[in-house]
């Protein structure tokens, strides 16, 4: 689902937006604004402003029905552009699983190499099973990960935590938050100290000492 939107999306969500709205028309010739907006999660405005962008390449028809109500449908140029989309954002998380699984595989070497081998996680999302494969493969101890909103005691046999605070004796905590990292960090950082919080540069988390962060 995309995030919830006013302002102009950057590529990555216009491609989701656009092929999230694709489907949906071709799932749903009963489709309305608001539906699509709601199950997009973006505001109704910018769901307004797909539609008519989507008509004018030609990729949606619109006609009106009675009750002053529009219909909606996919024309082949539109079922064109959704296998089109589809496989480059297909291709863009193959790119995201790939650089993710190179940045932590690095990670968990280099702290291998200081002798650091007992890790924790923060985060429950998809870097979250990166992190378990790259554990596996390079025979770390996963001590725990924290996932406030994970409601299963484990996953794949590591525990789960709601805090930091009920994990046992850790070295480092890996970041694989993809919701507020930012926050994410400062908020580790507040609670074990810079040294012990490790993130992948993907992320593009400020790393600054957070006595000398920068003031709105």
């Amino acid at each position: 689902m995309a995030p919830q939107n006013s302002g102009s999306p950057n590529n990555s969500d216009d491609i989701e937006i656009t092929l999230g709205l694709l489907n949906a028309v071709d799932g749903d010739k009963r489709i309305t604004q608001r539906s699509i907006a709601r199950d997009l999660g973006i505001a109704l405005g910018l769901a307004n402003t797909y539609l008519k962008r989507c008509a004018k390449k030609g990729f949606v028809k619109v006609t009106q029905v009675p009750a002053n109500r529009y219909a909606y449908y996919l024309t082949p140029q539109g079922l064109a552009e959704k296998s089109r989309l589809t496989a480059q954002f297909l291709s863009q998380s193959f790119k995201l699983f790939r650089m993710a699984k190179e940045e932590y595989t690095e990670i968990i070497k280099r702290q291998i190499s200081l002798n650091q081998k007992n890790i924790a996680v923060f985060g429950g999302s998809d870097l979250t099973e990166i992190i378990f494969l790259c554990a596996r493969e390079l025979k770390i101890n996963l001590v725990g990960l924290v996932a406030p909103n994970y409601t299963e005691p484990e996953i794949d046999g590591i525990p789960v935590k709601s805090a930091v605070s009920d994990l046992d004796q850790f070295d480092i905590i890996i970041i694989a938050d993809l919701a507020d990292p930012q926050n994410t960090y400062e908020n580790l950082v507040n609670i074990v100290g810079s040294k012990r919080v490790v993130a992948p540069n993907f992320l593009n988390i400020s790393q600054y000492p957070l006595e000398k962060k920068p003031r709105k």
